[in-house]
């Protein structure tokens, strides 16, 4: 059976990313795209030469799965529709605006034994898979990812939820499951957020956030700032044998026995592919198609989502 595809919100990501991609696939059908700006929504959709839906209702009706890229001040209506109309979903970062209304979310999801994904796609970006792999015993863990001026105009709650929330779950998400150094007590198995500073400006904007974590024995850092004058994201490892360190998801650097290793970029890899965007895309579609829960879970986003409130709190 091919699946039928929808896509909801046709602003900046689902113009780069998803449309590009979901568009030139055999493996499934996009069906059509709904946006409340209808005359922006058409000629989207006659591009790319897919239907323009009128009401959200109306491609729930014709897909088994959609994508939502709306605001996510929409997220808990939209989503919530979706579902209730027996549709997986798949939607950007974060699930909802509140961690109340993500939790909803799940449960409704589990209610209609529906899938629900949230695409945190960095977690299907292959070097970093690649380094999830080769953590073995870590020690430690830092990624940064820095922008030239991106300060406001939302406040810093905002920013939070919508970006910093990428790097948290990234490095937690790379940790998850290494193994403790030798000497490093069983008690810290479990991440806990050990300290952090959030900076902001007199309007309450974020200028930079920075906080450190221990998970499975391994120290973690993350670190945004919104005006470093340059725009990179860098993870770096030191492990048991080895240092790691990637840039911009495309560049991987590792030293072990007095041997470095550079690998090359290959030639035939997209940008999306490298940031893990094709990857997250054909994960959902496979896990609809196969009736397997999707590794990025509702309730993964959930865990993501509380840490990002614990930092808020803190």
């Amino acid at each position: 059976m091919t699946i039928r595809i929808g896509i909801v919100g046709l602003g900046g990501i689902a113009q780069k990313v998803y449309l590009p991609l979901l568009c030139r696939a055999d493996q499934w059908r996009v069906v059509g795209a709904f946006s409340p700006n209808q005359s922006k929504a058409r000629v989207l959709c006659d591009s790319y030469r897919i239907t323009c839906f009128s009401t959200l209702d109306a491609l729930a009706a014709d897909c088994d799965a959609v994508f939502v890229h709306t605001s996510t001040d929409t997220h808990f209506s939209v989503v919530g529709q979706l579902l209730a109309r027996g549709v997986h979903v798949y939607v950007d970062k974060p699930l909802a605006s509140t961690l109340e209304q993500a939790q909803q979310l799940v449960e409704l999801a589990a209610r209609k034994r529906r899938f629900l994904m949230v695409g945190f796609n960095r977690r299907f970006a292959p070097l970093y898979q690649r380094l999830k792999q080769n953590l073995g015993q870590a020690a430690s863990l830092r990624m940064d990812k820095h922008l030239a001026d991106s300060i406001g105009p939302q406040d810093a709650r905002f920013t939070l939820l919508d970006d910093y929330l990428h790097v948290v779950d990234t490095a937690l998400w790379l940790a998850d499951g290494a193994s403790a150094s030798v000497g490093v007590s069983a008690v810290s198995q479990g991440p806990t957020l050990s300290g952090g500073v959030v900076h902001c400006n007199p309007a309450g904007q974020m200028l930079y956030a920075e906080h450190h974590f221990i998970s499975h024995g391994c120290s973690l850092t993350t670190s945004m700032h919104r005006q470093a004058g340059s725009q990179c994201e860098t993870v770096s490892a030191v492990t048991s044998g080895a240092i790691y360190r990637i840039e911009e998801m495309r560049l991987w650097r590792s030293e072990s026995q007095g041997m470095i290793t550079e690998l090359p970029v290959p030639a035939w890899q997209t940008i999306l592919t490298q940031r893990g965007f094709t990857g997250a895309v054909a994960h959902f579609i496979e896990s609809v198609g196969n009736q397997t829960a999707p590794c990025v879970s509702g309730e993964q986003a959930l865990l993501a989502q509380s840490w990002v409130e614990r930092i808020l709190a803190q």
